[in-house]
Order: C-alpha cells, then sequence, then structure tokens
C-alpha cells in the first residue's frame, strides 16, 4: 500500500511540475505577443515601424483622443447669389474670419463679369472684359453675418487699382490682419492674365481704420518674387498673417517646378517671411519652404506652436500638422476630406497669444460646384480641432459616402477606350 501511495504522489507532483511548466510557458508566449489593450507607453519589445510610428511620431495612439484631429462637416451658405451658377459670378478663396462690432467679417475673391472664362489655357483669348481664370478680373469683397451661416454681402473692400499699379488685372485670394488697432487685407496682386505664364504674382497689402473701410491701397509689393532659379520665383500666393512674438508671421504657397511632361506639372509648398510692421519689409525665412505640401495655406495657433491645414497636393496632403517653434512642422493627424481654401474663425490669430486655442469653423470653397469648373461658391465648414470643445462626433474615423458621391469620380471617355482595349487583347 505505501508503495501504491508513493507512486500516486510521485505522478501528481510529475503532473503538477508538467502544468506549471506549461503556464510558465504560456505566460511567456503572452508576454512576447502585442498586449490586447494597448499600452499607454511605448512597450519594452520589439515593434514594427508602424506601430513604433504610433508611440514616437503622433500625440496619442488613437486618433480620436488627439485635439488636432477631427472630420469635417460642411452646410449651405444663405445671402449669396450665384446666377444659377453659370460662371459669370464666383466668390473664393475666403479670408479668416474675425469678429468684430456685434457680427462676423469674410472678405474673399469676388468676380462678376459678363461672361465666365474661358480657361487658362485659352488665356491669350482674355480681355478687358472677358477673364481667362475663375479669379481674373476679380476685386476683393466682404460680407458679415449675425450667425455665421446668413451672410449679406456688403460690396468691394479693395478694387483692382489702375494700370500699371499691383494688381491692376485682377487681386485675389485675400487675408485679414488686425495689428495695434488697424485692419490690413493681403492679396496676390496680378499684372497680368492668369495663364499667360501661369498664376505669376507677389503680394500687396491695402489698410484701414475698420474692416467696413474705406481700404487704403498702398499700390506696393510687400512679398516679392524670389530670384531668379528660386523655389519662389513666379508664385507667391494665398498670404496667411498671423501674430506671434509681437511680429507678423505670413505664410504662403509657392508653386515651382513645373515640367510639362508630368500631371499635374508643377508642385506646391509653404513658405514664411516675417515683419516686424505690416507694410513690411519682410523677410523670407531661410529654411523655406517650411511646410511641403499642400494648396491654399491655412493655419491657426495652438498650444505654444501653430497648427496647419494642409490639403491637396504634396506627399503629405491630407493632413493636419504641427510646429511649435512656428516653423518646422510635423504631421499630428491624417483626416479626410479636408476644406479647401479654408478661411478659419480664429479669435486668437492676432492677440499674440502664448497657447493658441485653436478653431471649431470657418469659410471655405468648393469648385466645379453643379458640374462647371468655372463656377465656384462659399460653404461653411465645422470641425473640432479646439481645446475649449470636445464633439466626440467630429471624431469618427472615417466618413460615409453615398454611391453618387462614389460614382461623381467616374472613369473618363480615355480611361474606358483603354479598359475596353486591354479586354480585347484578353479575348484573342
Amino acid at each position: 500500500m505505501k508503495l501504491v501511495y508513493q507512486i500516486v504522489l510521485y505522478t501528481v507532483i510529475i503532473t503538477l511540475a508538467a502544468c506549471g511548466s506549461d503556464a510558465t510557458k504560456t505566460s511567456e508566449s503572452i508576454n512576447d505577443e502585442f498586449p490586447f489593450f494597448i499600452p499607454a507607453e511605448k512597450p519594452d519589445r520589439p515593434l514594427s515601424a508602424a506601430v513604433e510610428r504610433n508611440y514616437e511620431a503622433y500625440e496619442n495612439i488613437r486618433p480620436e483622443q488627439s485635439e488636432l484631429y477631427t472630420q469635417f462637416k460642411y452646410t449651405e451658405l444663405k445671402g449669396f447669389d450665384y446666377k444659377g451658377g453659370d460662371g459669370t459670378i464666383t466668390r473664393r478663396d475666403p479670408s479668416k474670419v474675425i469678429f468684430e462690432n456685434g457680427k462676423y467679417y469674410v472678405w474673399y475673391t469676388g468676380r462678376k463679369t459678363p461672361v465666365k472664362p474661358v480657361g487658362m489655357s485659352h488665356a491669350k483669348e482674355a480681355t478687358d472684359v472677358i477673364p481667362s481664370s475663375d479669379w481674373d478680373l476679380a476685386d476683393i469683397w466682404y460680407a458679415t453675418s449675425e450667425d455665421g451661416f446668413t451672410w449679406e454681402e456688403q460690396g468691394i473692400a479693395v478694387a483692382r487699382p489702375p494700370k500699371p499699379q499691383p494688381g491692376w488685372r485682377s487681386v485675389t485670394t485675400t487675408d485679414i490682419l488686425k495689428f495695434k488697432g488697424k485692419y490690413y487685407l493681403y492679396f496676390q496682386a496680378f499684372m497680368e492674365a492668369s495663364g499667360l505664364r501661369g498664376d505669376f504674382c507677389p503680394v500687396s497689402v491695402a489698410y484701414a481704420d475698420s474692416p467696413d473701410g474705406p481700404w487704403t491701397h498702398t499700390n506696393k509689393v510687400v512679398i516679392p518674387n524670389g530670384p531668379e532659379g528660386s523655389w519662389d520665383q513666379y508664385s507667391i500666393h494665398d498670404p496667411y498673417p498671423l501674430v506671434h512674438h509681437g511680429k507678423i508671421y505670413l505664410y504662403y504657397k509657392g508653386d515651382f517646378d513645373k515640367r510639362p511632361e508630368l500631371k499635374p506639372s508643377k508642385i506646391r509648398m509653404q513658405g514664411l517671411a516675417i515683419a516686424e510692421d505690416p507694410l513690411g519689409p519682410f523677410i523670407k525665412h531661410p529654411l523655406n519652404p517650411v511646410i511641403n505640401s499642400g494648396h491654399e495655406t491655412t493655419l491657426f495657433p495652438f498650444k505654444e506652436g501653430v497648427a496647419a491645414i494642409v490639403q491637396r497636393d504634396g506627399q503629405e496632403h491630407n493632413t493636419i500638422q504641427y510646429a511649435k517653434d512656428w516653423v518646422n512642422f510635423e504631421i499630428a493627424s491624417i483626416t479626410e476630406l479636408l476644406p479647401v481654401a479654408a478661411g478659419p474663425f480664429v479669435p486668437d490669430a492676432f492677440t499674440d497669444t502664448k497657447y493658441g486655442r485653436g478653431i471649431t469653423w470657418g469659410i471655405s470653397h468648393i469648385i466645379n460646384a453643379g458640374g462647371n469648373w468655372q463656377h465656384t461658391i462659399l460653404v461653411r465648414f465645422d470641425c473640432d480641432l479646439s481645446q475649449d470643445v470636445d464633439d466626440q462626433e467630429m471624431k469618427d474615423h472615417h466618413m460615409n459616402y453615398s454611391p453618387e458621391f462614389h460614382y461623381k469620380h467616374g472613369l473618363s471617355g480615355k480611361q474606358k477606350k483603354r479598359i475596353a482595349n486591354a479586354t480585347q487583347k484578353l479575348k484573342k
């Protein structure tokens, strides 16, 4: 009996030892796997490059945890008449929205011509009354609103000056600055029809004591084109001023590296010019360009630095970026359906804030409205890029687009022909 007891006891010990060994092995196996609940801190284990980026390149693991991540919602604006979208009226490239005198103000490129544009490729056909592009023969208009949804157009703020002063052909793509009690509108000053050589223009400025004007056009170039061979030798576009460290930080876009064999034939990046006085001189930053992508420049103070909505064009389009030092931008988030030519409502754009609060809405434009490339309209966008708002409805990871939305981005006739030919080859 004693022997039997010893055998049973030995068996139990061996079994428990084996179970313990398996348990240890299972525990080790679990420890070797990436955990089900993602650690807030980077785990002490080998990581793939993609997971490493989650910890090193972004503020948070999840997009919705980032204050610089959002989706965008769009609303049709009331108060603007476009003559049925026939192309003779355009409103585009809105400025930042400001709140003064108990109402909102926005400035924008406004064109009202007898006929629609002939197109940049036919710029030689343009005249003093026939525009080449949607923004040719334009003036700077403005509108006001009590609620940000219904607007009342107030008329022209800055008209085209007489020839040969800067902007005699067209004044476009303006943005607003308030500095030491005065108001300044920076804008592209065209001296030829767009399309003759591309979009060649520098930046000029007008000023006023009130957002309602009257505006005094300086008739001077405040940010000139760069020297021959430089990235901004032809285009200084989309001027966008903010106040930082008591100075004017003005961001702008350059079109360059134009190569007819490539489509698109040029790339776009953003530069920075700094001045102590709104009328200059502006000194271009030695690290220009400071953003390697984007079309129209849209920025706002955020915490200690500045954030940028980078939509369209370039390796890092469809991103929201951040530069703590206002110069060296990093990707903060990747999103979709970003507003084009956005002019946000930025209450602390000109306060020289040391801790920017962010934005929740603004005005942008939509080109190809109604399927007409010469018809551009202003729309409202809303978002949550603010430290003062927590709108989780704005933090979805994706948007659900209708079939109709997708079909609008269908194949061209040339593409359909290529596909049909490929199918015929397979049948032979």
